[in-house]
């Protein structure tokens, strides 16, 4: 059994991820920004007689971390395993994006991410043992037009788990990283509609293509058992992909240089089409005006 520490439990990955290892006998603290507003999960731990507690933690402040991590080593002594999974997302054009938009997003996606490890790698380090699982994404290594500012948080990540796992491995901490694909969680609902006065009316494209890969309707759950075999098979990978479009969208990236990755975004709509078709068997037209 692990004590585990979990960011951004109220929905999606990290509701699926918490109720999953808790159903599989370890210790969870799912931690949300506003626990009144989502109670969700622990009515289903009392339902259940599952052993999780629920926890306010704000990614983005200091204060609301130190005190969620003091709280659990109080009760516990220690943090066997930190979840980093809270995460914002906002799409559009870089050009009309507000800047204190793009702020937000690497403030909760990169700083709280930061802010969570500094938070308990000292007791970590201290017992010489613990496991960092960093929740990044497939935008962390496919940097689409549209989507800059959330991929350029997601790489963020990548450098720097990378970084800090080097650093750690001397005191028997591992990092993993967890690269999820499209998974059908709230975080891709809530972005605005295209704006009419747009000059970027291409952005019409990335939509439709995230919408159909929603169309798959893969669960949380998915990422949650990849995150559960990190935690119990001990692998020595630093990376690892969830979901079925993962892999592929990745390898697709790779196959290709970048300057034709670049000119692939001026195809002309049929086109474009035609490639997500014979690529991905993917039908986007029925969504491009969604």
């Amino acid at each position: 059994m692990a004590i585990i520490l979990i960011t951004g439990s109220s929905t999606g990955i990290g509701f699926a991820t918490a109720e999953l290892l808790a159903k599989n006998g370890h210790k969870v603290y799912a931690s949300m920004r506003n626990p009144k507003n989502h109670p969700q999960l622990e009515e289903l731990a009392e339902k259940n007689n599952l052993p999780i507690t629920i926890l306010p933690l704000d990614v983005d402040r200091d204060a609301s971390v130190k005190e969620a991590v003091t709280f659990i080593l109080t009760e516990e002594n220690s943090i066997d395993v930190l979840i980093n999974n809270a995460g914002i997302d906002n799409v559009g054009p870089v050009e009309e994006l507000p800047l204190e938009e793009i702020k937000k997003i690497m403030e909760t996606n990169y700083f709280g991410t930061v802010r969570c490890i500094q938070a308990v790698l000292p007791s970590m380090r201290e017992r010489k043992n613990g496991c960092i699982i960093n929740v990044s994404s497939i935008a962390g290594k496919i940097y689409s037009n549209f989507h800059g500012p959330y991929s350029a948080s997601k790489a963020a990540v990548e450098a720097f788990s990378e970084s800090l796992a080097q650093e750690v491995k001397q005191f028997n901490i591992r990092v993993a990283i967890v690269q999820p694909g499209v998974i059908d969680t709230g975080i891709f609902y809530k972005n605005k509609p295209v704006s009419k006065n747009t000059n970027y009316p291409k952005i019409r494209r990335f939509r439709a293509l995230i919408l159909a890969l929603l169309n798959n309707h893969v669960p949380p759950v998915v990422v949650a058992e990849v995150i559960r075999h990190v935690i119990e098979n001990n692998p020595s990978q630093l990376r690892f992909t969830a979901g079925p479009d993962a892999e592929p969208l990745i390898s697709y990236r790779g196959s290709l240089s970048d300057e034709d990755w670049i000119d692939s975004a001026t195809l002309d709509q049929q086109s474009w089409a035609t490639g997500m078709k014979e690529g991905f068997q993917l039908d986007v037209m029925p969504y491009m005006e969604k």
